[in-house]
């Protein structure tokens, strides 16, 4: 991974921090976007201290607005010629229904559409120069969801896990739906769960009572990030899986998924709408 240019979203603590610790001592260049900016100068100092790597900068955006998104995306096309690896990891839960800047349900528009959006904006780039990879952070939450197009921003009865479980299920169908574009390219897509891992997730949803007693719950058995960040890690650099796209994987393996997660009806239909909902269609 020397030199190779790698951006990774939510990458200021968590999952994300862990693997781009992980990819700055494989010798990386690293662009880190977060929300806040005093965290993440912080996480830039503590990764080029513990790694050594002193190529890592930190790029600011809410993801929470689309307009923040594309902001974005014009930043790192401005600031590198080519991209060898986009990580989508940023997410998170939310325990009560709130909205994005463009109206959306947070959830689905954190989650999916600032990631779809921004991987359509940063298509040229990955494909500027060597093979890239694409490498979208999903869970196995997405096995219990359905895509409910007649309400996709959950309008009606809001539930903290249907939502995540939902917006997880679009992760996999935008890889699914990515990778079959991208065939003939020198690019993959690659979906990945990390396993629960101890990190600030859900935190957010302490006004869900049964959502935050589960969390405290699971936590006690949960991973590392570092743990977590592995499979992240070898979808990015392994060798092993250089040509392979369309899959989902969970600790280095491919993983099954659910029967929703396979229809590709559903993902182009998702697809289209993730089009609507973020102006590009």
């Amino acid at each position: 991974m020397k030199d190779k240019i790698c951006v990774i979203t939510g990458g200021t603590e968590g999952i994300g921090k862990a693997t781009a610790f992980g990819l700055a001592t494989r010798g990386a260049k690293l662009l880190l976007h977060g929300r806040d900016p005093d965290k993440g100068a912080r996480a830039v100092a503590d990764l080029i201290s513990r790694s050594g790597n002193s190529s890592i900068a930190f790029l600011q955006a809410d993801f929470a607005s689309l307009a923040d998104v594309r902001r974005l995306a014009a930043v790192i096309r401005e600031r590198t010629p080519r991209i060898d690896v986009l990580i989508n990891n940023a997410g998170g839960i939310n325990g009560t229904r709130l909205e994005s800047k463009d109206g959306y349900e947070m959830t689905f528009a954190v989650n999916h559409l600032a990631g779809f959006l921004l991987t359509h904006l940063l298509l040229d780039t990955l494909q500027t120069g060597t093979p890239a990879r694409i490498v979208t952070v999903s869970s196995n939450a997405h096995r219990g969801a359905k895509m409910k197009f007649d309400d996709l921003q959950a309008t009606r009865g809001f539930s903290p896990m249907s939502a995540y479980g939902m917006s997880k299920l679009a992760n996999v169908l935008f890889t699914r739906s990515l990778a079959r574009r991208l065939q003939g390219t020198k690019v993959t897509a690659t979906a990945v769960h990390p396993g629960f891992c101890r990190t600030s997730f859900g935190r957010d949803v302490t006004t869900s009572g049964l959502v935050k007693l589960i969390f405290q719950f699971v936590a006690r058995f949960a991973r590392t990030p570092e743990k977590g960040a592995e499979t992240v890690i070898y979808l990015a650099s392994s060798p092993e899986v250089a040509g392979s796209s369309g899959g989902y994987y969970f600790d280095r393996k491919l993983a099954p998924v659910s029967p929703t997660a396979q229809d590709d009806d559903v993902a182009e239909r998702l697809w289209k709408a993730s089009e609507q909902l973020t102006g590009i269609a």
